[in-house]
C-alpha cells in the first residue's frame, strides 16, 4: 500500500502557464501569418539556444556572487555564469559577432521564441512569454528603420487589425537624451535618474501630463495608496520634459482631408480621432527648442528622414506617426524607437474602458554588437509580444480559438484482432487523413466517450458481424451531436439514419473522406 502522505503535489509555478491545444493552434496560425510578411520584406530565419554566457546579454552582468536580479542564472561546471535569454536580441547580437565573416551584410532575419524574465509575477507579468523578432544588422541608415515600421503595420493588417485600430509610433531616444543633457542629467552618474525619466515618460498612456509630471518630480500615490518615488526633478527641469513630449499636439491642426506627404496623424490618449499636423512645422519646432544640443540635433534629423521615408511610401495616413512620448524601456537602444499599439477599447480590471496598448516595439541599438566587435556595428530591430498580439487577436475575433479537430478513432472491438485495426488506421494515415487506433483498456461506451473528447469527427467500427461481411461501420460523431438540437421529427429520424452507415471495407477511406467534406474539417 502506497504512503499517501508522500505524495507530490502537482502544482504550476507562479508566472508561468500551461497552454492547451486550441492556444498553440491559434498561435501556430498567428506565427505562419507574420512569417510571411518577414520573408515577403527579404528577411531569413535563424535560432539561437534559450541559454547564453550571462555577460553575453550585456544589460544584466555578475555581480561578486551572482547575476543581479531580471535574469534566471546558474553556474556551469566551469565555474561560468549562464543565463535564459530575457529577449532575442542580446543573443542574435553574440550570433552576428560570432559569425560576422560569413554573414552577408546588411544581415536581416527573424527568430521566435521562449524568453525568461525572473520578475515578480502578476497580472499580464509572465516569467515566460514568447517574442517574434526581425533586425537588421549592418546598416546605419534611416531606411532600415523606416522599413522596419512599415513591417510593423504590414503585420498588424496581415493579422486582420484593421487600418485605424493600431498605430507604429516612432521616436529617437537622441532627442530625449538630448533633452536630458541640456537639463543636466548627462553624465554616467545621472544614469539612475535618466531611467526614471524614461518610465515615467512611458505611463503617458496610462497616467497622462498629470501622472507623468508626478512621477519626474517628487513621485505620486496611485489610488490604493501605494507611493512610487520620482525623479526629482525641479519645475523647470520638469516643464522642458514635458514640453518635449507634447511638442506635436500644440502644432496647429491640419483639416482632415490633408493627405499630403508633410500630413501626420497621431493618436493621443483619450482622443477619438487623430490629431493631423504638419511634419516640417514639428520638426521646425523640435530644432527651436531642443537642436542647441548636439545629441538632440542629430536624433531630430535622423527622425526627419525616417518620417519623409515613410511618407514617399504612403504610410503617414495614421499608420506610422512621430510621438515623443515614446520611450521604451531597455537601456541598449540608441536610436529610433518604435512602438505598435491598439487604438481600440477594452473593459479594464476596475471595468472602465482603456485601450488595448502595445503589442510590439522595438528600436536601433548600434552597441550590442559592437561590444563583442570593438568596432561600430549599427542594428535595429523590432519584437512582437506573441500572448499579448494573441490576446488582441481573440478579442477582435480574428484568430479561430477552437481546438483543431481530432483525429478519426478507429475503435477495438476484438483485442485478438489489432492488426486489422492498424492497418485501417495506415490506410487512413495514408490517405493524409488524421487518424489513431483507440490503445485505452475500455469498452466501446469508454471508447465513444474518448473519440468526443478528442473531437474527432466520426469513428470507424467493425465487430465480428461487420468482419464477416466485409464491412465497417462509419459513425458522424459531428452530425451526431447536432441531432439534439432538432426538433422536427421526421427530420430528426432523417438525420438519425445518417449518422451511422455501413459501407464495404474497401471504401473505408472514401466513407471518411465524405464524412470530412460534409463538415469542412480540415487540418493545418
Amino acid at each position: 500500500m502506497s504512503d499517501k502522505s508522500n505524495k507530490l503535489k502537482a502544482r504550476l509555478p507562479r508566472g508561468l502557464a500551461d497552454r492547451g491545444p486550441a492556444e498553440i493552434a491559434a498561435t501556430r496560425r498567428m506565427l505562419e501569418s507574420i512569417r510571411q510578411v518577414y520573408e515577403r520584406y527579404g528577411f531569413e530565419p535563424v535560432e539561437t539556444p534559450a541559454i547564453e554566457y550571462t555577460d553575453a546579454l550585456g544589460k544584466f552582468l555578475p555581480d561578486q556572487d551572482r547575476p543581479n536580479e531580471g535574469v534566471f542564472s546558474f553556474k556551469d561546471d566551469d565555474e561560468q555564469w549562464l543565463s535564459l535569454r530575457y529577449d532575442l536580441t542580446a543573443p542574435l547580437a553574440r550570433y552576428v559577432a560570432e559569425n560576422f565573416d560569413t554573414l552577408p551584410k546588411p544581415y536581416r532575419s527573424y527568430r521566435y521564441g521562449w524568453v525568461f524574465r525572473n520578475e515578480k509575477p502578476g497580472p499580464g507579468r509572465f516569467r515566460q512569454f514568447m517574442q517574434f523578432d526581425a533586425d537588421t544588422v549592418g546598416s546605419a541608415s534611416m531606411a532600415a528603420d523606416a522599413e522596419i515600421c512599415m513591417m510593423a503595420a504590414d503585420t498588424m493588417e496581415a493579422l486582420g487589425i484593421p487600418r485605424g485600430s493600431y498605430v507604429v509610433k516612432v521616436n529617437n531616444r537622441k532627442v530625449l537624451d538630448g533633452v536630458l543633457e541640456s537639463i543636466g542629467l548627462g553624465g554616467e552618474a545621472n544614469a539612475g535618474r535618466r531611467l526614471t525619466v524614461l518610465r515615467a515618460i512611458d505611463k503617458y498612456d496610462r497616467l497622462g501630463t498629470r501622472g507623468v509630471k508626478q512621477l519626474l518630480g517628487p513621485g505620486r500615490e496611485d489610488e490604493s495608496g501605494d507611493f512610487t518615488r520620482g525623479a526629482g526633478l525641479d519645475d523647470d527641469q520638469v516643464s522642458q520634459v514635458i514640453q518635449y513630449m507634447l511638442s506635436a499636439v500644440s502644432l496647429p491642426a491640419l483639416p482632415d482631408s490633408d493627405t499630403s506627404a508633410d500630413s501626420v496623424r497621431l493618436w493621443r490618449t483619450g482622443a477619438t480621432a487623430p490629431i493631423v499636423y504638419s511634419h516640417s512645422a514639428f520638426i521646425s519646432r523640435l530644432r527651436h527648442f531642443f537642436g542647441a544640443n548636439r545629441t538632440a540635433e542629430t536624433g531630430i534629423d535622423e527622425l526627419d528622414e525616417l518620417g519623409r521615408l515613410v511618407a514617399a511610401a504612403g504610410y503617414n495616413d495614421g499608420r506610422i506617426v512621430i510621438d515623443p512620448s515614446v520611450v521604451r524601456g531597455l537601456e541598449y537602444y540608441t536610436g529610433p524607437v518604435y512602438e505598435a499599439d491598439l487604438t481600440f477599447e477594452i473593459t479594464g480590471d476596475d471595468g472602465k474602458p482603456v485601450r488595448f496598448g502595445s503589442v510590439a516595439g522595438g528600436g536601433r541599438y548600434d552597441g550590442l554588437v559592437a561590444r563583442f566587435r570593438g568596432e561600430p556595428v549599427p542594428a535595429t530591430g523590432f519584437s512582437i509580444g506573441v500572448s499579448r498580439l494573441l490576446a488582441a487577436l481573440t478579442h477582435l475575433g480574428k484568430i479561430e480559438t477552437r481546438p483543431a479537430p481530432g483525429p478519426v478513432v478507429v475503435t477495438v472491438f476484438d483485442r485478438d484482432r489489432i492488426a486489422d485495426y492498424q492497418r485501417m488506421v495506415a490506410a487512413l494515415r495514408a490517405a493524409g487523413i488524421r487518424a489513431e487506433m483507440y490503445l485505452g483498456s475500455g469498452r466501446f461506451g469508454p471508447q465513444m466517450k474518448y473519440a468526443d473528447r478528442r473531437g474527432s469527427p466520426c469513428v470507424v467500427i467493425q465487430g465480428g458481424d461487420e468482419k464477416a461481411r466485409g464491412e465497417v461501420q462509419i459513425k458522424d460523431l459531428i452530425l451526431g451531436a447536432a441531432l439534439s438540437t432538432i426538433k422536427d421529427r421526421d427530420e430528426y429520424r432523417r438525420k438519425q439514419a445518417e449518422v451511422q452507415r455501413a459501407v464495404p471495407e474497401e471504401r473505408l477511406v472514401e466513407a471518411v473522406r465524405g464524412v470530412l467534406k460534409r463538415h469542412d474539417v480540415q487540418w493545418d
